[in-house]
């Protein structure tokens, strides 16, 4: 059943990337990080699959994962917000993070081979604020990328909590560790849904302006 749930979150994934990449040079600089960001999951999650097959072990593309998705999401948001004082603390938040991410990597070298749960956190945590700022916005300007950020926050919210018991769950059943992956991939698919729903508002929005 995990594996359904799992094949079906990527070929959403694939499925979202083909349909926002044809509307990749006709839409603003938001809609093409977005984007990038979906090319850059794809990559990552081909990368997982092949050093699973190849070496068995490949905890240490989830850093690759963690740390891009916040960079590109960081990205989104900035272009999103309009109030300075959430840019600034956009800017602030990208900066320390990967600060500090670096100086933790160059100290801690191992933390390569194992769930960072610091990593985890840090990044989720804030694009969890900065999706909450634009659900803030919202409420007296359009609604833009309305769906995706109310993907982005349950996705986010509800999985840190399961990455977060990823190096405490190798102690329990194996039972129980297929229920945790099995709940983070049911949440991607839902994830993903909210993204594809997104590209159809915004498809027949431009569709209904155009005629």
């Amino acid at each position: 059943m995990r594996s359904f749930f799992v094949n079906a979150g990527y070929v959403l994934l694939l499925i979202n990337f083909l349909l926002f990449g044809f509307g990749f040079f006709k839409n603003g600089k938001a809609y093409k990080i977005f984007t990038v960001y979906l090319f850059v999951i794809i990559g990552v999650q081909l990368s997982a699959y092949v050093f699973k097959e190849l070496y068995s072990n490949n905890l240490f593309v989830s850093h690759i994962y963690f740390i891009g998705q916040f960079i590109l999401l960081s990205l989104f948001y900035l272009e999103l917000v309009k109030d300075q004082f959430q840019k600034k603390a956009i800017k602030i938040g990208f900066v320390l993070v990967l600060l500090t991410l670096a100086i933790q990597y160059g100290l801690k070298t191992e933390l390569f081979f194992k769930f960072n749960l610091y990593e985890i956190f840090i990044t989720s945590f804030l694009l969890i604020i900065y999706a909450t700022f634009h659900f803030y916005n919202m409420l007296d300007d359009k609604k833009e990328f309305y769906f995706i950020n109310m993907g982005v926050l349950l996705y986010l919210f509800a999985s840190t909590i399961l990455f977060l018991v990823g190096n405490l769950t190798v102690k329990f059943s194996d039972n129980f560790n297929m229920i945790t992956w099995m709940l983070n991939a049911i949440l991607y698919v839902v994830y993903q849904l909210f993204v594809l729903y997104e590209w159809k508002v915004i498809f027949f929005n431009k569709k209904a302006i155009n005629t």
